[in-house]
């Protein structure tokens, strides 16, 4: 069994947690807000049983995986024996930095510190630290227990023996990796964000309603989800960080943020998280309900 470290138990940090202690790795799984560490524990519990209910787990199985998870308020204590670190905290370039410094004083010398960042370059956040050859990228998905893509992101100074391994581990998790280089937004953001920002200006052009636009994407792309609907999942102020980051990796008016997305986060309407974004947000209900503010 080998031994890892997730940093942050917010929703991508239990389900990285949740996937490799599935399969087979001693997790500790660290969060300065022990509240949060048992919210996360009760939320891997209840995804496993699901599964145990859709026959794709066993009893053992769900069984075993929760006795592979150990949570943790130090960091120095988490980290002090794991041979991987994956950092899923906010998507924030500080709070990142200042988290890596403080994993590479703590972890092992040869231990790996993987970020989950979904836009920030990873020399940015391998220049924290003084193993700049064991920092990589990380991306996994959401939900991470049903999502197949990590995205792996080689820093400049990635030692590419480090990103052999990590391709390897992500096949061991049943993850289909796909090694990228170090620019802002990698691929999927790159690509997904613009995309994105340009629905919620097309919203705030007049072009079309909430509804039309997600639906045309849905069934005119295929696309599982209408761009606004995903928005509000993944979070609007994520969205307007990543955004950020792009617009001022590339310096260029491209990536400019929507001035929607910049006023719906500053009024603190974030999506699914609190309630209401571009939809309503009801606990126990399923049916798509659009913002009243975005009503026709």
């Amino acid at each position: 069994m080998k031994n890892m470290a997730v940093i942050g138990a917010g929703t991508m940090g239990n389900g990285i947690a949740h996937v490799f202690a599935q399969h087979g790795w001693n997790v500790t799984l660290v969060d300065v807000n022990g509240v949060q560490l048992e919210k996360a524990v009760a939320t891997i519990k209840k995804n496993l049983e699901r599964m145990q209910s859709k026959g794709t787990l066993t009893e053992e199985q769900v069984a075993s995986t929760l006795q592979n998870i150990n949570i943790q308020t130090s960091l120095p204590e988490g980290v002090r024996t794991a041979e991987l670190v994956v950092e899923a905290a906010t998507e924030n370039k500080e709070i990142k930095l200042n988290l890596f410094k403080a994993l590479d004083a703590a972890a092992p010398a040869h231990c790996v510190l993987a970020t989950n960042t979904s836009s920030i370059p990873i020399q940015t956040i391998a220049a924290a630290t003084q193993r700049p050859e064991k920092v990589i990228g990380m991306h996994f998905m959401n939900p991470v227990p049903v999502m197949k893509l990590v995205e792996i992101i080689n820093g400049p100074q990635t030692d590419r023996a480090i990103t052999h391994q990590i391709v390897e581990y992500s096949k061991a998790l049943q993850k289909v990796p796909c090694v990228v280089n170090d620019f802002p937004g990698f691929i999927a953001n790159r690509i997904l964000m613009p995309m994105i920002n340009e629905a919620i200006c097309s919203l705030q052009e007049g072009v079309a309603g909430v509804t039309e636009i997600d639906t045309i994407m849905k069934l005119g792309m295929a696309h599982p989800m209408g761009p606004l609907q995903l928005a509000d999942l993944i979070g609007l102020d994520v969205c307007l960080s990543i955004m950020q980051v792009l617009h001022d990796g590339f310096k260029t008016e491209k990536y400019a943020p929507a001035r929607l997305l910049e006023q719906l986060v500053s009024e603190g309407k974030l999506g699914i998280k609190t309630g209401e974004g571009f939809y309503l947000y009801t606990p126990g209900s399923k049916d798509l309900v659009v913002s009243s503010r975005f009503r026709q």
